[in-house]
């Protein structure tokens, strides 16, 4: 993708936006359990609670995670507790927490929480498309106009939601992740399996945000790049330096992606697997290779070739 200049455009967002992804599964804060307030929905695989006038958006967004639940009940038996509430502002304040309105996130590992309407802070990511390479523009444009004819994140951020809904599995499964990166790289492979498997329609919401902050980011502008540094100082990374932390999450969307077109659905299938069995935590050498031998080379990659320039 040709590389223009996004990352002034989106320092603002970027302070805001990744370190949910983080945030959501280290510091969960116990919140009122009572939702009288929201309206049920039935039904659904999830127990889901919605605000007064987001019924449209609760019933999308519940029939998306059933069929998530559904393919991932086939594939790996394995099924999460998870209630969804679908907020509007008025009621994100009650269960969000400090969380800034759009963001998807856990209150703690069963409860998912999304926006029901369009927001500043998905608006913020929308880039300047005159000041961007006519192609670029274009793509970004055709990827997320809505039917109103307005650019807007909302498809990016709703997908979102099964990258959260992944980290329900792994937690609740009680799967050794190994590594920080490898929780996050597990989930956006769920998620991107998913839709290549089953909504490949939405590839372009999914696929294109991402490619945009990695080609636009300078590398010498952060302090941070290995995965060990990751590792060693994921809170801080996540908390100090959002940015730094989004280009870190923006590589593993585009890793997922690698991995599904290399490897499929089985790369997926068998990494859960032997997630769930390896128990004893294993040296660098060690967890590359048994990735390569039982799950998938393409995987093993992200560990033994992050730091390659034909890999970013």
């Amino acid at each position: 993708m040709t590389h223009f200049s996004f990352q002034e455009a989106s320092k603002r967002s970027l302070k805001f936006l990744f370190p949910f992804l983080l945030i959501c599964i280290i510091h969960y804060t116990p919140y009122a359990q009572a939702y009288e307030d929201l309206k049920p929905l039935k039904g659904h695989q999830t127990q889901v609670y919605y605000s007064s006038g987001s019924e449209a958006k609760a019933n999308r967004m519940a029939k998306q995670l059933d069929r998530v639940i559904n393919f991932y009940k086939e594939n790996i038996h394995f099924t999460p507790s998870v209630t969804l509430l679908v907020l509007s502002p008025q009621d994100w304040n009650n269960y969000a927490g400090s969380m800034v309105y759009g963001m998807p996130h856990y209150t703690n590992d069963k409860t998912l929480i999304v926006a029901a309407e369009n927001n500043d802070f998905w608006k913020s990511f929308i880039p300047p498309l005159d000041q961007m390479p006519k192609e670029l523009a274009q793509v970004i444009t055709e990827t997320y106009t809505d039917k109103t004819g307005n650019l807007t994140m909302e498809s990016f951020f709703d997908l979102l939601a099964i990258h959260e809904l992944g980290h329900a599995y792994h937690i609740q499964d009680s799967l050794v992740m190994q590594r920080n990166w490898m929780g996050e790289l597990f989930v956006n492979i769920f998620l991107h399996s998913y839709i290549a498997e089953n909504e490949p329609d939405l590839l372009p919401a999914l696929t294109v945000f991402p490619k945009m902050v990695v080609s636009s980011t300078d590398k010498s502008t952060l302090k941070y790049t290995t995965l060990s540094d990751l590792d060693m100082y994921y809170a801080e990374i996540a908390q100090k330096y959002p940015r730094n932390y989004g280009w870190y999450q923006c590589r593993w969307h585009k890793a997922a992606a690698n991995i599904y077109d290399e490897g499929k659905l089985s790369a997926f299938k068998k990494l859960w697997l032997t997630l769930k069995t390896q128990e004893t935590k294993l040296d660098d050498v060690s967890f590359a290779a048994l990735l390569a031998q039982q799950v998938h080379s393409s995987v093993a990659n992200v560990l033994l070739k992050w730091d390659d320039a034909d890999q970013q």
